[in-house]
């Protein structure tokens, strides 16, 4: 039996990696809407092949003895994948196979791997077969001109010369801003590219004494079959957006994810290991390593479950611990009036999110099921609320609480509160973020729904990003309309619409309803992003969609471009 789930690995693994390859193939040809189909496929595999397995499984298990056969099954399978370069993959797998099998409830140490202490990441000096490190050299031009012709891109570069001046001039002017000097000890460059939709990248580092900083480079293609490095990303804040939980999963190929991962966390000690796995596809095993960590901080913390701060929501009861820095959203029994959508809608549209592309404004979710706290880490207000909005899938008794189904998503800062509570710049720079982020969403086809201010949040960076699902519709699927003319005086005076309204229907002028901002603030949003009061504006972006047109989403603000023009 431990041969047959690890035979099911092996198959996840092989497929996993044979969508990864195909990337780089539809990156040269531009092939955008394969490379889409692609990720959306990959997404799905995981749970496609544990569920298959878990089918087989359940005409071989016995009725009688099952746990303790699970028991000596799991230490066969021990065993078997002692040696594996990614090991930490195989036993995640397990774990789903288990949990699906048994139902489990919180955690079985006897047949899950179950471990909530550290782990060590591969070492990630030069020796490590995932790196090709380059020594200094006082011609930083040349130096970058080596880089880029040891890439598997080598031969096929528009003007190499003129790139890799670009590049080395940036780099200069960037290490004397941060070290006070050009030199360095070398820089470590990860052998594969990592590729997400239209772009391809070079990640590695540069070191100097005991000092790390990024050295990314963005790369696209041309029609002809050329390339160009479009951006050149030298500090952690740049490189931490491209990894971002708003962005989708990058296709990297190797088969020792672990090495990734340690040079990754080397240039973003910042970002948890949790979210650097999920960002290079694996993000099963993202959510274990964010379950340990929830789990690793319980045992040594004191803190209780609270509300998180900003609006509460009809749909969605939120609460976090303070202390760690996620949100856990649980679906209420039943919502208020006027909301009209169902349990089984809400989630498709968190599982909309899931499969697109969430272009740096919206926040990625993590689905979990059965999951068990101590009741006294839960503040009373949350327990009483638990029990009476969520009692189809919250269980509280004397000692546990056990939620059998939640969202986790990273914490952000509410974007009513924050420009409530930040200085004036501040606030109106996320005020006209808010826009931004819209016009993002509506370019990747996605209509918020609700525009209130309290469904955006503001992250560490400073962007502003969407991360209230229950009303998010496809843009391609709203009936953008103008406001009907009033045909008599009283039509205007009623609290309600005189005239019919379909459920998909969205009306452009009303918006500035939605938008509250202080004053000066609340102007300056409407005439920086006026075209957003226009039911034109809205119905241009459904043709563009129709017509399959894919805009372009840089990941990297346009400072960090080494031309002033696309390239």
């Amino acid at each position: 039996m431990s041969g047959a789930i690890l035979d099911a690995f092996v198959n996840f693994r092989g497929e996993f990696l044979s969508l990864t390859r195909r990337a780089a193939t539809h990156f040269a040809r531009r092939e955008w809407d394969l490379q889409a189909f692609d990720a959306r496929q990959r997404l799905e595999l995981h749970k496609s092949i544990v569920s298959r397995t878990v089918k087989r499984l359940e005409t071989t298990l016995p009725d009688q003895g099952r746990h303790a056969l699970w028991v000596e099954v799991k230490e066969q399978y021990r065993q078997r994948i002692s040696v594996r370069e990614d090991l930490e993959l195989a036993e995640t797998f397990f774990n789903s196979v288990t949990r699906r099998s048994f139902a489990t409830v919180g955690v079985d140490a006897q047949i899950e791997f179950r471990w909530f202490g550290t782990t060590v990441l591969p070492r990630t000096e030069s020796s490590n077969d995932a790196l090709r490190t380059h020594t200094w050299s006082p011609n930083l031009e040349e130096l970058v001109a080596e880089i880029l012709e040891n890439t598997p891109l080598s031969g096929q570069w528009r003007d190499l010369g003129l790139t890799s001046g670009l590049i080395a001039t940036r780099l200069e002017s960037q290490l004397r801003s941060a070290w006070g000097s050009t030199s360095f000890d070398g820089i470590d460059v990860l052998r594969p590219l990592f590729y997400r939709n239209k772009g391809a990248y070079l990640l590695g580092r540069i070191r100097y004494l005991n000092r790390v900083t990024p050295f990314i480079l963005a790369i696209v293609a041309h029609p002809d079959g050329t390339f160009d490095v479009d951006a050149a990303l030298f500090d952690e804040s740049e490189a931490s957006r491209l990894f971002s939980f708003t962005r989708s999963y990058f296709h990297v190929e190797w088969d020792n994810p672990s090495e990734l991962i340690g040079l990754l966390k080397s240039i973003l000690p910042m970002k948890p290991i949790a979210e650097l796995y999920t960002a290079i596809g694996y993000n099963q095993h993202g959510k274990t390593a964010l379950y340990r960590a929830l789990y690793r901080h319980l045992e040594h913390s004191t803190g209780q479950f609270r509300f998180a701060r900003g609006t509460p929501g009809m749909v969605m009861t939120v609460f976090t611990l303070p202390s760690f820095d996620v949100v856990f959203k649980i679906i209420k029994d039943r919502f208020a009036p006027p909301k009209k959508t169902t349990r089984s809608e809400v989630m498709e549209r968190y599982r909309l999110v899931f499969q697109h592309d969430r272009v740096g404004r919206m926040v990625d979710a993590q689905e979990f099921e059965n999951l068990s706290f101590s009741r006294d880490r839960f503040s009373p207000e949350l327990l009483e609320e638990l029990s009476e909005q969520c009692a189809a899938t919250v269980t509280i008794d004397e000692d546990e609480v056990v939620i059998g189904h939640v969202y986790t998503e990273r914490r952000v800062y509410p974007l009513d509160l924050y420009v409530r509570e930040i200085g004036h710049s501040r606030a109106e720079a996320a005020a006209l973020e808010y826009g931004e982020a819209i016009k993002d969403l509506a370019a990747a086809n996605i209509f918020p729904g609700d525009l209130f201010t309290k469904n955006f949040g503001v992250t560490r960076h400073g962007v502003v990003v969407f991360y209230d699902y229950d009303e998010l519709q496809l843009l391609s699927d709203c009936n953008f309309r103008e406001l009907p003319a009033a045909q008599h005086e009283e039509d205007e005076m009623r609290s309600e619409a005189w005239f019919s309204v379909d459920q998909l229907d969205v009306f452009p002028e009303e918006f500035a309803t939605f938008m509250w901002f202080p004053g000066s603030i609340r102007e300056t949003v409407a005439t920086t992003h006026a075209e957003l009061f226009d039911v034109n504006y809205w119905r241009e972006l459904q043709q563009q969609h129709g017509r399959g047109e894919l805009p372009d989403f840089f990941p990297y603000p346009s400072r960090s471009r080494l031309r002033s023009h696309p390239v």
